[in-house]
């Protein structure tokens, strides 16, 4: 079963997490996938709006270390660096960056890596089941690779976030700007796609122009320049997971996940 779903109508491309068997959780194959759905929509002049959404109970669970890719013996920081150099700060902030608006569809809970899938996005719809974490310092690292929270949540709310490891609702998320609406679970797909449709019936120059400006600003403010560099703050947390206490460290997410593992 394809791990990627991609459809488009009425000038929406409508991209769909398609692993609900394991909550959407990201194998390298399937970040690849999403990457080229993506690229397919950026590419396509009949498409004005990118729609991201997901099947099942959870949008995700963030990324999958049972994926074989990261097998033991291929663990340095040199190949670790380079696989999330491309996989998880490359893919996403091409994605941020695509010309067209994007709108990201979120139900159930959303951990980790699954933040770097949504916060690309220009616009968040989310179910009032919704549950945003990155509780990745249990396993001695300061945060996602993508490191949005300063941004999306304001400096000391993503602190107390990343130094408890607690969830973000979707109605703190709404008060704080992260989340642009929320609603009841069984609308969640509907709104997403009423206000695709409303976007997609506006100048699509002008649409680009518009998205160009607030990003451009943002970047200006230091965005680019922060995700770049605290990226590397990131690298340095697998570092020391390796020097000191070698793989069974960089599982420990793995483990946290069980503890975590949506009901």
């Amino acid at each position: 079963m394809d791990q990627i779903l991609y459809e488009v109508a009425d000038k929406v491309a409508v991209i769909t997490l398609n692993r609900p068997e394991a909550a959407n959780a990201q194998t390298g194959a399937l970040l690849d996938d999403l990457d080229a759905a993506w690229a397919r929509a950026a590419a396509d002049d009949d498409v004005r709006v990118i729609v991201l959404k997901a099947n099942g109970r959870h949008f995700s669970a963030g990324h999958d270390l049972k994926d074989r890719e990261w097998a033991p013996e291929k663990l340095t920081l040199e190949w670790i660096y380079s696989v999330e150099s491309r996989r998880y700060l490359e893919y996403t902030l091409r994605w941020r960056n695509i010309p067209k608006p994007s709108i990201a569809a979120v139900q159930g809970k959303c951990i980790a890596g699954g933040l770097m899938l949504c916060w690309p996005c220009d616009l968040i719809v989310a179910a009032e089941n919704a549950e945003f974490s990155d509780p990745v310092v249990h396993m001695g690292i300061g945060g996602v690779e993508y490191h949005g929270h300063t941004w999306e949540l304001g400096p000391r709310k993503a602190k107390e976030i990343l130094f408890t490891g607690r969830g973000v609702t979707a109605e703190e998320a709404e008060k704080v700007g992260m989340v642009n609406k929320v609603v009841p679970l069984d609308d969640l797909e509907p709104s997403a796609m009423e206000l695709a449709g409303q976007i997609a019936r506006m100048h699509p120059f002008a649409l680009r122009q518009a998205k160009r400006a607030v990003n451009q600003t943002l970047d200006v403010q230091g965005f680019y320049a922060a995700i770049q560099s605290v990226f590397d703050i990131h690298e340095t947390g697998h570092g020391n997971a390796l020097s000191v206490d070698g793989y069974p460290v960089l599982m420990k997410l793995d483990g946290m996940k069980e503890k975590l593992k949506p009901q």
